[in-house]
């Protein structure tokens, strides 16, 4: 974590789903954090996703065997990040966001189906500045099913 970011807390205990809300301007269906686990400021969360069949992507992939798209998987990897970001610093419900800048050396290992609870571990690995980057995986039952690098940026909204 950046010099000068000086807090006393470093542990979270659970988060449900409001507090994941006040974290994070996403609704449904984009928003594809259910809950945090667990979180160590300034340097991992846990977070987890309960998928259900009822998810509208899966009318459309695929109809005869229903699996959640890379894409998606991804996108959340990418929101728990953005989770232990705002909360990090201090942002959550100030309405800063964290933009998505850049993915690095994803990788599908195993498909996630209806009835999965996916645990997303992520590892936040440098901030620069309002640039931070990420490592994260989401496994279930123990069994790696994706990971990536990302990188965010921290900014204001935009303007109306």
């Amino acid at each position: 974590m950046s010099e000068g970011a000086d807090t006393q807390e470093t542990a979270r205990g659970p988060m449900d789903i409001r507090a994941v809300m006040n974290a994070l301007p996403h609704r449904y269906p984009m928003l594809l954090i259910d809950r945090v686990v667990s979180m160590e400021l300034s340097k991992s969360i846990h977070a987890v996703k309960a998928v259900s069949v009822n998810e509208p992507f899966f009318q459309g992939h695929f109809p005869s065997r229903p699996i959640m798209p890379g894409v998606l998987i991804v996108e959340a990897i990418a929101q728990a990040a953005g989770i232990l970001a705002v909360e990090s610093l201090g942002l959550a419900g100030t309405g800063k966001l964290v933009y998505f800048m850049g993915i690095e050396g994803a990788k599908f290992r195993n498909p996630i189906e209806p009835g999965c609870l996916i645990d997303f571990h992520i590892e936040l690995t440098q901030v620069r500045g309002a640039i931070c980057k990420f490592s994260g995986k989401a496994m279930v039952d123990g069994k790696l099913c994706a990971e990536a690098h990302c990188v965010a940026m921290i900014a204001d909204p935009p303007s109306d």
